[in-house]
């Protein structure tokens, strides 16, 4: 599983979605066809909860919505059945995520909240981190600002609180770092460029470039942040970094957020910079 988490770090979900689907597949036909002990059946179904939450976060990126959709409640029954708290908040919390980010914004935040709740008070500070990232992204999808940055402070008190001994594994990648990274996300979403403009520099120019889907999602964010802040020829720049990677990769995500960026910079078409990269790639927008 862990290998999966890692090897989505570098690679896009159409280049994972056969293999980790195999394996979760096989997963629930050992617990189905098996006999075991308690314990053991117990163990077996808090590894099917996070196969399923890696499986349905692929599938995501894939623009496989159904299916991870699908996976992700598969994972939410078995965590649920383990009576892992934070795992079922975890697997909920990526639904709700997936609700937020393809038009089913009230229903991500309404999950997102769930899911926070489910986990506990006494979930891991690193999880409650993340699960309040969250809800602070679902909150700015449905255009709640304030509720937003609360529950972005929120995120930020319970990362000072973690313990990494506590954490479990499927938490690795939470750090102050890529709170900072949702935090520009939602000032940008919110059009607060002068704040989105400056985390986003500063976290792109430390961030490990073999992670070169989450490079793109972040540089079209901070195009976007950049048009918003009047300055068409640095968000074209931006832009044009955005697009020549996503046309590689096999993620949805990425092409997603490309179109999102030339459909911004549209505004700018006057700008020479803007026209040249709308006259080379305009026609993903008709995609």
């Amino acid at each position: 599983m862990h290998g999966f988490r890692l090897a989505d770090d570098v690679l896009a979900g159409g280049d994972l979605m056969t293999p980790v689907f195999r394996e979760l597949n096989a997963a629930m036909r050992l617990y189905r066809e098996r006999t075991h002990t308690e314990a053991v059946g117990g163990a077996l179904l808090s590894q099917i909860g996070e196969l399923a939450q890696i499986a349905g976060w692929i599938a995501s990126d894939a623009g496989q919505h159904a299916r991870a959709e699908r996976a992700y409640r598969v994972g939410i029954e078995a965590a649920r059945q383990a009576g892992n708290g934070p795992l079922v908040a975890n697997v909920a919390g990526s639904l709700a995520y997936q609700f937020s980010n393809t038009g089913q914004e009230h229903a991500g935040l309404d999950l997102s909240r769930a899911a926070l709740d489910e986990a506990g008070l006494d979930a891991p500070p690193k999880t409650r981190a993340l699960f309040f990232d969250r809800v602070a992204w679902a909150h700015t999808r449905a255009g709640e600002a304030q509720p937003a940055m609360q529950a972005l402070g929120q995120a930020h008190e319970a990362l000072t609180e973690a313990d990494d001994s506590e954490a479990p594994a499927w938490a690795y990648w939470v750090s102050k770092e890529e709170l900072e990274v949702m935090d520009a996300r939602v000032f940008t979403e919110l059009h607060r460029p002068l704040r989105a403009v400056p985390l986003l520099t500063d976290v792109l120019t430390r961030y490990d470039a073999t992670h070169a889907r989450e490079v793109a999602l972040y540089r079209s964010w901070l195009a976007v942040a950049l048009a918003d802040a009047n300055e068409p020829e640095q968000a074209a720049e931006e832009a044009r970094r955005v697009v020549s990677v996503s046309a590689d990769m096999t993620s949805d995500r990425t092409a997603s957020r490309a179109r999102v960026v030339l459909r911004r910079l549209q505004d700018f078409e006057e700008v020479p910079e803007v026209r040249d990269l709308l006259h080379d790639h305009g026609h993903l927008l008709c995609a």
